[in-house]
């Protein structure tokens, strides 16, 4: 096999990775992973804002607010406004919020964190340089993306098609 070709393959395998994982996670918990994301951040802050939400997840706010639109249409948090100020609207998860997440497994980047950062500072570098170099040949590196580890849609409830 040559060079690229083993580039490519590893690229492919970790795409099925992503895309294997986000349909186990949609499967378990129905919830996909920016859900995830946005849920656990909501549960880690108390209650937050949507901005404050975005900023903590590296999420557009219109990403974050049409994701948390259908969490509260599926009873999973809910809005409330601030008492202190009326302008400010904070998500708050329900039970069946907190018992869903529960339920779901890790998200995938959260496995991948803790094994990059038992990494040697010099191989941290190495793969930064080397991924970001590849984005750059794929024309990839102008594309704005979240922290995630996801193959669908952001906004989408169902898993990608995608094989």
């Amino acid at each position: 096999m040559e060079k690229h070709e083993e580039v490519l393959v590893a690229l492919r395998q970790i795409i099925r990775a992503i895309d294997l994982h986000s349909r186990q996670l949609n499967k378990e918990a129905g919830l996909t992973g920016p859900q995830l994301v946005l849920m656990n951040a909501i549960r880690e802050l108390g209650e937050v804002t949507i901005r404050q939400l975005s900023i903590e997840t590296n999420m557009s706010q219109a990403t974050a607010t049409i994701i948390i639109d259908r969490l509260e249409g599926r009873g999973l948090l809910v809005r409330i406004r601030s008492l202190e100020d009326k302008r400010k609207v904070h998500a708050l998860l329900t039970q069946s919020g907190l018992d869903a997440l529960d339920k779901a497994p890790k998200p995938l980047q959260d496995r991948f964190i803790l094994r990059f950062q038992a990494l040697e500072e010099w191989e941290k570098l190495l793969l930064i340089s080397s991924v970001q170099r590849i984005s750059s040949m794929m024309n990839a590196d102008t594309i704005d993306a979240a922290p995630l580890l996801e193959v669908s849609s952001l906004i989408s409830s169902e898993p990608s098609k995608a094989e």
